[in-house]
């Protein structure tokens, strides 16, 4: 017998939610090229609470600006070694949070990355896909809702920011 799963569908970029991290809306590429997903982290600081290790870092989640910028914290998962889009081998921080996709919640990995020069502050690995049962047309955009920016503006008008 074969279970079905139904499958969302994503264009190469959307819209997300890290709810855990504060985040409500973070725009990211999706890459099924990149095994593990990744989010722009800067000021990376471990820590440790109860027995367990602690990561906390800023994220700039917004495109072409560093004006919403939030602390966050998450339980360390593991430091592993990356290869980036270049091939360069980085090790990393890696986190697990939940991502709302379409409504539904799922745990996947984050590595913390530096990603000033990327287009994009977050990346969707292919782990993250198959996580969150996401499959890609890669000639689409935003098929889970496009954002205008006075509704980003909305949800990051009430949360803590950094250097207010």
């Amino acid at each position: 017998m074969v279970l079905m799963t139904t499958k969302t569908l994503v264009g190469w970029e959307e819209w997300f939610s890290l709810p855990e991290l504060g985040l409500p809306a973070i725009k990211a590429k999706i890459d099924s090229g990149a095994k593990t997903s990744s989010i722009h982290a800067t000021q990376i600081k471990v820590s440790e609470e109860d027995g367990r290790q602690y990561v906390s870092f800023n994220v700039c989640p917004l495109q072409k600006t560093v004006k919403h910028k939030l602390r966050c914290k998450a339980l360390l998962v593991d430091r592993r070694y990356v290869s980036d889009s270049g091939g360069h081998k980085e090790k990393r921080y890696v986190i697990k949070t939940p991502i709302v996709v379409n409504g539904k919640s799922y745990d996947i990995e984050i590595t913390l990355a530096d990603r000033k020069t990327m287009a994009f502050r977050m990346l969707l690995g292919r782990k993250a896909m198959r996580a969150a049962h996401i499959i890609v047309d890669p000639a689409k955009s935003c098929c889970l809702g496009k954002h205008k920016n006075s509704e980003i503006k909305t949800l990051y008008e009430n949360i803590e920011l950094l250097g207010k």
